[in-house]
């Protein structure tokens, strides 16, 4: 399904304040994106640019763990800046939607975690950025594959088409040499499905629908998603890519 770009600004703003401590498997995903990024193509980049820069949960680790001259930020919400700003200094925020950026200067590495499933065509967006990186340049991004919180679909309908691991390698070949994809699955267990559902709301991946829930879906949400033992499960399957310019 297509999501509305507005919607999409608005949840995943709502969602800031409450973002980090509910973003557990992103953190994860965030600190495994880097660590492979400098295990298949080092540390040091002269000049970076990160897409869905949000709270910064990524932006701690390429300041931490990366060696550039410049670091370039960009966001669809204006607010991010405001968190960036307490984790580096000396960079540039560049806000609105990133398949419309235009940078002044080109880029050694173009990084982005937990944003990329939300592309309408993961081709369209890899060469779109493709045109941003320097001769050799590396993308580095986490996104999600099918299988991706499969108990929402089951019980709501809702989903987004996302890619198999074989479809994210298809949409790579155009222009990138793939150095590494890591595909795993984690589970996260809550007291209850309305917790599973606070869970979704304060990470902003509620943002597949602008509608509010009513009561009866609610209800019927609950019913459809409780295991025996009273337990509501939630499946991520992140999928690491890390891969060069041809």
């Amino acid at each position: 399904m297509q999501v509305n770009p507005k919607i999409l600004k608005q949840k995943f703003e709502k969602s800031m304040p409450k973002y980090n401590e509910n973003a557990s498997v992103q953190r994860e995903m965030a600190e495994l994106l880097v660590n492979n990024l400098i295990k298949n193509a080092g540390q040091t980049f002269t000049q970076i640019l990160e897409l869905g820069s949000g709270t910064g949960l990524l932006t701690e680790f390429i300041a931490d763990k990366l060696s550039y001259e410049h670091l370039t930020c960009n966001d669809i919400v204006e607010k991010s800046k405001s968190y960036l700003d307490k984790i580096v200094k000396n960079y540039t925020f560049i806000a609105g939607n990133s398949m419309k950026i235009k940078p002044s200067v080109h880029f050694d590495l173009i990084i982005s975690n937990a944003m990329f499933q939300w592309f309408s065509s993961l081709p369209a967006a890899l060469e779109y950025y493709s045109r941003m990186l320097n001769k050799n340049g590396v993308i580095a991004f986490s996104t999600f594959s099918g299988g991706n919180f499969n108990e929402i679909r089951s019980a709501l309908g809702l989903s987004l088409d996302y890619l198999s691991v074989d479809g994210i390698k298809e949409a790579l070949k155009k222009d990138f040499e793939p150095l590494e994809l890591l595909a795993y699955t984690k589970t996260l267990d809550f007291a209850s499905p309305l917790e599973l559902l606070a869970h979704l709301k304060n990470t902003g991946v509620n943002s597949l629908s602008a509608k509010k829930m009513t009561f009866a879906e609610v209800k019927s949400f609950c019913d459809c998603i409780i295991e025996n033992d009273g337990i509501a499960k939630l499946t991520y399957a992140p999928v690491i890519v890390i891969a060069r310019k041809k």
